[in-house]
């Protein structure tokens, strides 16, 4: 008696920083019925286990775009990090991700290998830098790289390689991430201006803001001297209390948070980083801010907790400037007052109060950091 030969099986496991896809297997499967399970399945006879694989994910998840030529498709959650029942790993070649531009404005775009296993995206139009980014930032699932765009404006060493550059060692990485788990950024990271005392005299300094609207009148009753987050923040709540003078401070001070006020370089390129995990991304980033890797390592922590809390995704880094597109907005009042601190302690050069950041946070979709020599 002969066994019946094995077919090949191909599973990914598909993560999306801290979460997994996992499939229901139907009732009546004859084996492992009615439980949760990797996506996969079997290999068709002369069937490549990459191809098996995209099919088996775009079959088990319908609705979704169709399968990139040699990747998951486009809208999965997560990237293969591994195949069971096979060696194969799926590889983020040029190939695979200029076929998985396409329908994207990121189409026909020059595409090369850029620093540290990155990958370079050129010649993008700055007036849909943002819509670059977002296209880039939907196929995370597919190509596995966290994206944002930088410039050469600055910086002429940032071109496109003839060779691949190895990315760093996978221990260096995971330490790099570990620590920055563990550090403290805003004990590092602090506006030195609230550590101030608004004495007489000075009141009108804190209460007129950048929208030049007179309101001392909300804190006339706060004894002075008076530490200066003390008397924004009494200045915030009772502007909170009033809509129509809220308004009025919300339509002068709102574009700080929306991408008009973003910076436009005159050169936009996309960085695809060979990672999905948030903390590592920073690793590539090169912002003034962050000039040692122990600072680094703060930032990585700060994008992390940006991105868990409010859903804040980098999508530039310009130097001294970082952008971000915000999918969470922070609450009117003890939210917006956090966001604002930590903002105006990671961008010293935001020419805000604080009180001024907190309410144009609650309206908008983009931040903006500023911090320069």
């Amino acid at each position: 008696m002969t066994d019946t030969p094995k077919a090949p099986i191909v599973t990914a496991l598909l993560r999306d920083g801290n979460r997994i896809l996992l499939v229901h297997r139907s009732p009546r499967k004859r084996w492992y019925p009615d439980l949760w399970d990797m996506p996969g399945g079997h290999v068709e006879p002369g069937e490549r286990p990459t191809a098996a694989l995209v099919r088996e994910i775009h079959e088990e998840r319908p609705g979704r775009h169709p399968p990139a030529a040699d990747g998951p498709p486009a809208g999965a959650i997560g990237h293969p990090a591994s195949m069971i029942g096979d060696t194969s790993v799926v590889e983020d070649d040029l190939d695979r991700i200029e076929a998985a531009f396409a329908g994207t404005p990121l189409a026909g775009l020059p595409i090369g290998h850029g620093p540290s296993g990155t990958v370079l995206v050129t010649d993008i139009d700055p007036g849909s830098l943002h819509e670059a980014w977002q296209a880039a930032d939907a196929l995370v699932p597919v190509l596995g790289r966290l994206p944002f765009l930088v410039t050469d404006d600055f910086d002429d060493t940032i071109r496109i390689q003839p060779e691949p550059a190895p990315s760093p060692p996978e221990p260096e990485l995971r330490a790099f991430a570990e620590a920055a788990a563990t550090s403290e950024p805003w004990a590092a990271y602090r506006d030195h201006n609230e550590d101030d005392q608004v004495g007489e005299g000075e009141i009108e300094f804190y209460t007129h803001g950048t929208g030049g609207i007179d309101l001392t009148n909300l804190v006339s009753d706060v004894p002075l001297p008076a530490p200066v987050p003390a008397l924004e923040r009494a200045l915030y709540d009772r502007l909170l209390t009033d809509a129509d003078l809220h308004a009025r401070v919300h339509d002068r001070v709102r574009v700080i948070a929306q991408t008009e006020y973003w910076y436009t370089p005159d050169s936009v390129m996309l960085l695809l980083t060979p990672t999905t995990d948030v903390r590592t991304s920073a690793y590539w980033v090169d912002f003034y801010g962050a000039l040692t890797r122990e600072y680094q390592q703060k930032l990585a922590e700060i994008l992390a907790q940006w991105r868990d809390r409010w859903d804040a995704r980098l999508v530039a880094a310009w130097g001294t400037m970082l952008q971000f597109q915000v999918g969470c907005r922070p609450s009117p009042g003890d939210d917006a007052w956090t966001a604002a601190g930590q903002l105006k302690a990671l961008a010293p050069n935001l020419p805000l109060s604080r009180w001024e950041v907190a309410v144009a946070l609650s309206s908008g979709d983009a931040w903006f950091v500023h911090n320069r020599p």
